[in-house]
Parts: structure tokens; C-alpha cells; sequence
């Protein structure tokens, strides 16, 4: 551990409250893990927001979503694309806003994970495609884009800790990557389970750093595999906590070919450009 026992117990007293999730897009994913879910019910929680139903509208009218006709209000976009999808859009818009600081070093850190996490989201609806698990992208999407929520609270709590001066440290690149190394997966693991984040999401974070892939659980092989390429195509800054240190039997339990791995790399280079 590259830094002091004060600055991680700083840490661990910040508030867990610390904005992580967005209220709106939270109630929805939540909304999700009950089957009993309507689609006006999710009409209604997006229009709490203005701004994210802006921002959703917006996304589910881009090259990625559109169909032929562009859609007006919420409810056609909910009606076209469904819940699932909606609900990866919410949560991938009220992401991106939280990715953003006033210190310009976490300001650029924050704009590198965002990149990260959204190649990474993109990524897992990929090869959950290409490996014949098309039933779970949805899941493997939000997967991919919340596996390391850890280390964007962790982000925020340093902020606050850096600007209330209540513990002396430096706010630079080694500190912060670090703390990543030492601290994303409990943090994220607390996070999710604070907020009350679905166990399938919670599950994911705790485990795509484990020593040994599971060939029984498909979704996290598939977010073991995206995070290891993310660094291969130079789409992960934080390189200081690398495991798995191979994608091999992750690329064997999905039996992915060639032209799979080509179309993932093609597919997370484009979410970043």
C-alpha cells in the first residue's frame, strides 16, 4: 500500500451518500429486478427528471439505438427500445454527468474512467452477441458499465477529503492509482450494496479481479475478458491492478473466435471516438 493509514481511513469515513448513482436512473435499475414492472411506471420515473429524460432521449435517438423514425418523447423511446435498453441508457447518462470535478487532476481521471467504463459497457453487450448469450447483454452491458463504480467513489471521496483539508496527502497520479489498487473492489462491493444495487451487479464487482476465472458464470467471464482487452486497446489508464494477467480461459469458457475478438476491439475503439 502506497499511502498512509490516515488518508484510508479518511476515506472509509466519507459518506457513503456521496453522489455515485443518480436517484432517477438507481430507481429504475431497481425497478428492473422486479418482473412485475410496467412500462408506464418507467415512463413516470424518467419524467422526475428533466435533464436525464432529456439526455436519454437524446442517446436513444443516436446511430446506436435509432431505428428508422427518431423518437419524440420518452414513451416512444421506452415503447421502441423497451425497458431493458432504456434503463442501460439512463444509467449510462446519469454516469457520464457524475464523471466530471473541479479538480482539474481528478477532472482528468474521471474523464479517463468514464471512457473506461462505457468501452467496457459496450464491449460486454458485444461479446455477450458473439458468444451465443445474447439473452444477458442487457445485463452484460450494465455490467460492464458499473464494474468499477469503486473507484469513482473513491474519486469523490478523495476530492472531498483533498479540498476540506482534513488529512494532509497528495492529490497526484500515484496516490490516486494506489487507492485504486488497494481499495475499488471493497468500496464498489459497499457502494452497490448501500444503494441496494441488484446482487448480479455486486456479485460482478467483487469478483472480475479473483485470482481464477469461474467457467460456470458467463456474465462475469465476460467482464473479466472486456476489462483485460480495455488495456490492450489503451482504453483503461489505470493499468497498476492487472488481473486476470491473461484472457485465455476467458476467451475459452465464451468459445470466441478471431473475427469475435476483432469485432470487440472494433466496437470499443468506435464508443470512444
Amino acid at each position: 500500500m502506497g499511502f498512509s493509514l490516515d488518508l484510508r481511513y479518511e476515506i472509509c469515513k466519507q459518506p457513503i451518500q456521496l453522489p455515485v448513482f443518480n436517484s432517477v436512473a438507481l430507481e429504475l435499475l431497481q425497478m428492473l429486478a422486479d418482473p412485475e414492472t410496467q412500462i408506464g411506471s418507467v415512463i413516470e420515473t424518467i419524467n422526475k427528471d428533466p435533464g436525464l429524460s432529456i439526455q436519454i432521449l437524446r442517446m436513444a435517438n443516436s446511430s446506436a439505438f435509432s431505428g428508422r423514425c427518431k423518437s419524440e418523447t420518452i414513451k416512444d423511446s421506452v415503447n421502441r427500445l423497451g425497458i431493458k435498453q432504456i434503463t442501460n441508457l439512463a444509467m449510462a447518462a446519469s454516469q457520464s454527468a457524475l464523471h466530471s470535478s473541479t479538480v482539474p487532476i481528478v477532472n482528468d481521471m474521471m474523464t479517463s474512467l468514464w471512457k473506461h467504463s462505457y468501452a467496457c459497457a459496450v464491449g460486454c453487450r458485444t461479446v455477450a452477441n458473439c458468444s451465443g448469450n445474447s439473452e444477458i447483454a442487457d445485463q452484460a452491458y450494465l455490467a460492464g458499465l458499473l464494474h468499477d463504480i469503486g473507484k469513482l467513489y473513491l474519486l469523490k471521496a478523495m476530492e472531498q477529503i483533498s479540498l476540506n483539508g482534513s488529512t494532509e496527502f497528495e492529490l497526484d497520479n500515484d496516490t490516486l492509482l494506489d487507492v485504486f489498487s488497494d481499495m475499488h473492489v471493497e468500496q464498489g462491493f459497499r457502494i452497490m450494496n448501500h444503494w441496494d444495487i441488484p446482487p448480479l451487479y455486486s456479485e460482478i464487482e467483487s469478483k472480475h479481479h479473483a485470482d481464477y476465472a469461474d467457467p460456470n458464470d458467463i456474465l462475469l467471464s465476460i467482464v473479466r475478458l472486456v476489462n483485460f482487452s480495455s488495456m490492450q486497446y489503451e482504453l483503461n489508464d489505470f493499468p497498476r491492478f492487472i488481473q486476470p494477467r491473461n484472457a485465455e480461459p476467458e476467451i475459452n469458457f465464451l468459445n470466441l473466435t478471431e473475427s469475435d475478438l476483432a469485432q470487440l476491439e472494433t466496437d470499443m475503439r468506435s464508443s470512444c471516438a
